[in-house]
């Protein structure tokens, strides 16, 4: 019996979805809260100094996951580039689902809390962290549609909105998180 053409994509979104269904049962079990203790999810919001920050659908570091869409389309194309597209998102999907159980261990959320401004910091919610790999996969079919150039502006639009918007970007996240300096920490808190 001939095989079809579209075997591979189902595979490969099957894939998906198990990496997706096993980062929420993973951080499940490590006791992070299904959504916001608040009672009600919402699709965007903006207050980072709150409670309810990373706890709902969108907030001010959805676009960070995008651009970890973006920066694993061009890892992935320059390390397998004869991969098809759906293994090489596949690849992109564990490692931010990799990444979303990792930032969510005690480790990580202490670590956040003592290096940054993100003092009131205690984790994402479910609902949350499988936003921002579902952002990532946003990011990832961008980075393959749009021109390279386009990529680029929109990865540094973000970096400078959220710089500016509320003092923190993935660029600011990842100093502050593997190399904390102080007078970044003083004009992040307002100083």
């Amino acid at each position: 019996m001939p095989r079809s053409d579209s075997s591979p994509t189902f595979v490969f979104v099957g894939v998906i979805i198990a990496i997706i269904a096993a980062q929420a049962v993973a951080l499940w079990a490590m006791g992070r809260v299904s959504l916001c203790e608040c009672g009600y999810v919402k699709l965007w919001h903006g207050n980072v100094q709150s409670s309810e920050n990373s706890q709902h659908i969108a907030d001010w570091y959805t676009p960070s996951h995008i651009i970890h869409g973006f920066i694993f389309y061009w890892l992935t194309w320059l390390i397998r580039p004869q991969w098809p597209l759906l293994a090489r998102l596949a690849v992109a999907v564990g490692v931010e689902a990799a990444w979303e159980i990792a930032e969510n261990t005690n480790m990580v959320i202490d670590r956040y809390r003592e290096a940054t401004i993100s003092l009131d910091y205690y984790g994402d919610s479910i609902v949350n962290s499988v936003s921002d790999t579902l952002a990532a996969i946003v990011g990832f079919l961008l980075a393959w549609r749009l021109p390279v150039a386009l990529t680029i502006a929109i990865a540094l639009f973000f970096e400078v909105l959220t710089g500016v918007l509320i003092r923190d970007n993935l660029t600011l996240n990842v100093i502050m998180l593997l190399w904390p300096m102080e007078w970044i920490r003083d004009w992040q808190a307002g100083g």
